[in-house]
């Protein structure tokens, strides 16, 4: 083990020395947290310790394949742990209500790939150039020697498959197509993971899909488009807040879009933002920032408060900006 990096050590030492475990996730779990927040609980009860998985969200539909036994729970207060396990969590407050139900630890590891992290934990371990959470989890459970069984490789081939749009996106490495072969060598069910995930989508989402095509905006010479989502959508198309998951794709895929953004809305003055960058020269982990969020520099989010009209107005201008400063930039060059 003297040869894994120090922070892996650090890791597996701290895993070593306690027993109780939480594993927790970010709200609104998409499959690179699901399978990460799974893997690792899974390889905790096999080495013998006492692990809970908590989520402040139920799984999304599709899934919930990954959980037959139901191991993620949602956080019960009163609870004491030796050692909590934060994964794909940019910032604690992404944690939601499990936040306030893990308080009595010993120890927070934070384990994550945002590049806007805030180094939350006792130990951190943030690496902006992996593609997904789960390929950090599959590196740390080689590194410490556990066994990886069909089950687990099953959760992380999903979380590395998800994140990396099915290993399409740009921060695909190399590294990454290992991982997912050895995952496949040690029993992922690629058949029944592409048929749950990307094969098998409900009703509803059909219903929004034709949604988003029927109500989508282009603007600044088609470079950005965005479409909103309102509660009412929900309630007309059986939806819900799961099924948006992937849907920006299909505005950020049409050909002159460099910037794509979603509105959806969660109270009549707070709206959830949804961004993709197709280009390696425009950061929206910027643009999220500026109005109190993060994530990766091709997809990232926020939650604004405000009207909708005058949130839609802020975001597309500072989005319009950064395609003009990044214009202004190629010109000089």
């Amino acid at each position: 083990m003297s040869s894994q990096p120090k922070i892996i050590r650090k890791l597996i030492e701290s895993i070593r020395a306690h027993q109780t475990f939480c594993v927790v996730g970010h709200m609104r779990p998409d499959g690179d947290c699901v399978g990460s927040q799974l893997a690792l609980t899974l390889a905790l009860r096999n080495e013998g310790k006492d692990a809970l998985c908590w989520n402040q969200d139920p799984l999304p539909q599709k899934y919930r394949f990954l959980d037959p036994d139901r191991i993620i729970e949602q956080p019960k207060a009163g609870k004491k742990f030796d050692c909590v396990i934060a994964t794909d969590a940019a910032t604690f407050d992404r944690l939601g209500s499990v936040g306030e139900c893990v308080q009595d630890r010993q120890v927070l590891l934070n384990i994550d790939h945002h590049e806007s992290n805030t180094r939350y934990g006792d130990v951190n371990w943030v690496s902006a150039k992996s593609p997904s959470t789960a390929e950090l989890i599959y590196r740390l459970l080689r590194a410490g020697r556990f066994a990886i069984t069909k089950p687990m490789a099953d959760c992380l081939f999903t979380g590395v498959s998800t994140d990396t749009g099915s290993f399409q996106y740009p921060t695909t490495r190399p590294a990454t197509y290992h991982v997912a072969g050895d995952l496949v060598a040690r029993g992922a069910n690629l058949a029944l993971i592409c048929d749950e995930v990307y094969q098998s989508y409900p009703l509803s989402r059909a219903r929004l899909l034709k949604h988003l095509y029927s109500t989508f905006r282009l603007t600044d010479n088609n470079r950005i488009a965005y479409f909103w989502l309102k509660k009412k959508d929900f309630t007309r198309t059986g939806a819900e807040s799961a099924d948006t998951e992937g849907l920006i794709d299909h505005i950020r895929d049409i050909e002159p879009v460099i910037v794509a953004c979603v509105f959806e809305e969660v109270e009549p003055e707070l709206t959830r933002i949804s961004l993709r960058s197709k280009s390696h020269l425009v950061n929206v982990s910027t643009i999220a920032a500026q109005f109190g969020g993060g994530g990766h520099s091709a997809a990232a989010g926020a939650t604004i408060p405000g009207k909708p009209l005058s949130v839609q107005r802020r975001v597309v201008a500072a989005i319009r900006r950064v395609l003009q400063e990044t214009h202004q930039t190629q010109c000089k060059n």
